[in-house]
């Protein structure tokens, strides 16, 4: 019998996820095209153009319904047993209600996974949807009186960078001292410019040998290569493309440079952390639901539909709250991505210990 109950359960929860989760991201297309429509024809966008954008549009569109479908598909799977008695009968024959659950939170594990491979292919999809609508905006290309550090303890201040060009005006380096014992240097150079086969080359500048000596040694040149400055343009920039567009090695990179460069991070980490956490937050919201639709108080299951409900809107103002104070800094980016998920964890927890077993 439990089996049969199992193989029920599964189905019903899948049948009725896969039903929301494909469905609603049709509303947001027409939402989203409803209110883009005019900027699409201004730039000159075929139906086509539009078409395919939105089909690579649709995996964003879809990750955005992954937490409301499984909890709607939870609540409903669980309200339809609860309305036919099927979860009196279970009881009667000795199967409890966390038992009878079971295929539900397996289900929500493996959506949650799903929603973790979602997560990576959404920045990749995105990119080529800006590509076809035209809105990829090319970011500044241009930077000025900034510090770069580099992995090894290099500290290159830049009074004006180029991106686009390739080409910076007014270096200054600080190469701290060797391992081995070589001296520290101060480099000095008007302009330096990028060649993608060689790299930097430094132009009409000094270097100046910090050693034990009293009079520094110090070398005039005309064009200068070294290995202790190497990223290339771009890699200098604060930012580069749209946060939706992505991937968490992007993330990590582009936050690595900020921070070299003696900016905060703080935001982007909040975002990389907050894909994960969203993607869990598909089991959780499984746990909270489930044991609100077996409610027999205040209008019996729909009221437990109801909370579930207004719970979700909860749970999205919570993490937009918690997602501005890890920004802001008023929290750390992994508390402030995380915050919304144990809260409701907790929640879950507790209802699920007071629900009749």
């Amino acid at each position: 019998m439990i089996r049969i109950l199992d193989r029920l359960l599964f189905r019903t929860f899948l049948k009725l996820f896969l039903g929301f989760v494909l469905g609603a991201p049709v509303l947001f297309v027409v939402g989203d095209i409803v209110q883009e429509i005019d900027h699409y024809f201004a730039r000159g966008l075929s139906f086509g153009d539009i078409a395919l954008a939105y089909m690579y549009k649709f995996p964003l569109f879809v990750s955005w319904a992954f937490p409301i479908a499984a909890l709607i598909a939870a609540v409903f799977t669980v309200h339809g047993m609860t309305v036919h008695r099927e979860i009196m009968a279970a009881k009667a024959c000795g199967i409890s209600f966390h038992r009878l659950i079971l295929p539900i939170l397996v289900a929500g594990a493996g959506l949650a996974g799903a929603g973790l491979l979602l997560a990576e292919v959404v920045p990749l999809s995105n990119r080529h949807a800006a590509r076809l609508l035209q809105s990829e905006d090319p970011g500044l290309q241009w930077r000025q009186n900034f510090v770069f550090k580099t992995d090894a303890g290099v500290s290159v201040s830049i009074r004006r960078l180029m991106a686009s060009e390739g080409e910076i005006t007014g270096v200054v380096m600080e190469i701290p001292p060797g391992p081995n014992g070589e001296p520290a240097e101060h480099v000095f150079a008007k302009r330096a410019y990028w060649d993608s086969n060689v790299g930097w080359t430094f132009q009409d500048g000094f270097v100046r040998v910090l050693t034990s000596d009293i009079d520094f040694p110090t070398y005039k040149f005309s064009e200068m290569r070294t290995s202790h400055f190497s990223p290339p343009p771009h890699d200098l920039l604060t930012d580069f493309r749209d946060e939706d567009e992505m991937t968490r090695a992007d993330i990590n990179r582009l936050a690595a440079n900020i921070e070299r460069s003696g900016g905060d991070a703080s935001q982007l980490y909040v975002e990389k952390y907050q894909r994960t956490a969203i993607a869990i937050a598909t089991l959780i919201i499984v746990l909270f639901g489930a044991p609100l639709a077996t409610s027999t108080q205040r209008g019996g299951a729909t009221y437990g539909i109801g909370v579930a409900l207004a719970t979700t809107l909860l749970y999205l103002l919570l993490f937009n709250l918690t997602k501005a104070a890890g920004e802001s800094g008023m929290m750390e980016p992994m508390m402030a991505a995380w915050s919304p998920n144990a809260i409701f964890l907790l929640a879950s927890l507790v209802l699920l210990r007071r629900v009749r077993t």
